[in-house]
């Protein structure tokens, strides 16, 4: 999702054990290990800034904040900074910042789609309402901006202030795809770009700022957190068509149901026959949805290989993030970073 796309369901919860197969495969626990004792701190300060005297704020809050979510962007600020040899505190609160980003988004964006399930429980809409979904996501973008400021590095405020008017702008250009068949590869692309890889290139590269690196390494971080995003959402693009509900936290399908044009709709529509476009256009455009349809839906894109397609896409961007990190020395968090790659395109078996 933002990621939530479904495209940007940027949200999905996936377990963190370590998984069989081809090496690589070992998921995230690395990472986990190695950011552990400030992911903590993170973790402490975000339920410390969610405090309002106005009880609703942290009800709506703490719901989607204490529902499971991998906390990977965070995670990539904090990752980054100790990449860069970070001595300081500043991570600490740049990286709950990022948490109330990529938060506020998934309850704006809960919002936008009507969306039921979020992260396998009830969307906060759902409980309190879409007004204060809205309102408490505003109330969070506050205190992430707030956060930004004390940490007192200009450059760092200016990244992740730009990454959030740029996936407003994403957000909105769905907008104008939503229900679209006739969207191509490319301005679907634009869309993910900003909905979901730019909070990903905006956590990698406060990292290497905060080190007081060079621009190269901080290009090299953001080039990073940009390809490792993209390849995030097009895993999720395909799960919502192939992949089991639990893995996902969302319901299967839900993609299909709200009409989002997705990188296997667009494939599949542009591989297609006549018949099957109008198919596509009767149920994403029309939302008109009968008894088999998403089972039909699959069927199409199986026959197109618009998953298999999606899923080789996400290994090409992923690719390319691990490319732009062998700028930094060999080291265990380069390492963990790299495994983070395989673990975002391994969720698609």
């Amino acid at each position: 999702s933002t990621g939530k796309m479904g495209q940007s369901r940027v949200g999905v919860v996936v377990s963190i054990e370590n998984r069989p197969g081809k090496s690589g495969r070992e998921g995230i626990e690395r990472l986990v290990q190695l950011v552990r004792t400030d992911m903590e701190r993170v973790n402490a300060l975000i339920l410390s800034r969610t405090g309002s005297d106005v009880t609703m704020i942290p009800e709506v809050a703490n719901h989607l904040i204490e529902s499971g979510g991998k906390r990977l962007r965070p995670m990539l600020t904090i990752a980054t900074a100790m990449l860069s040899g970070y001595q300081g505190e500043g991570h600490i609160r740049l990286a709950a910042s990022v948490e109330f980003m990529h938060t506020a988004t998934l309850l704006h964006d809960d919002v936008v789609d009507a969306s039921e399930m979020r992260r396998g429980k009830k969307a906060a809409r759902m409980l309190w309402g879409n007004e204060a979904s809205v309102l408490v996501g505003d109330f969070l973008l506050g205190q992430a901006f707030k956060m930004m400021v004390e940490v007192g590095s200009l450059q760092c405020l200016d990244i992740l202030a730009t990454a959030a008017a740029v996936i407003a702008e994403g957000e909105v250009m769905q907008l104008g795809a939503a229900k679209n068949t006739a969207t191509s590869e490319d301005e679907y692309l634009a869309v993910i770009r900003a909905k979901t890889a730019a909070l990903f290139a905006a956590a990698a590269e406060v990292g290497p700022v905060l080190g007081g690196l060079d621009r190269t390494a901080q290009v090299a971080a953001r080039s990073y957190g940009t390809n490792l995003g993209v390849a995030f959402q097009l895993i999720d693009d395909a799960l919502d068509y192939g992949g089991a509900s639990a893995a996902l936290g969302k319901n299967v399908g839900d993609d299909f149901r709200e009409g989002k044009i997705t990188l296997p709709v667009v494939l599949s529509y542009r591989r297609g026959s006549d018949e099957e476009r109008t198919f596509w256009q009767r149920t994403l455009q029309r939302g008109e949805i009968g008894d088999g349809d998403f089972e039909r839906a699959r069927q199409i894109m199986q026959s197109h290989k618009a998953l298999d397609d999606t899923i080789e896409r996400a290994r090409h961007y992923g690719a390319m993030a691990k490319d732009a990190l062998k700028l930094f020395p060999a080291s265990p968090m380069r390492a963990a970073l790299d495994d983070v790659v395989d673990f975002c395109v391994a969720r698609a078996y």
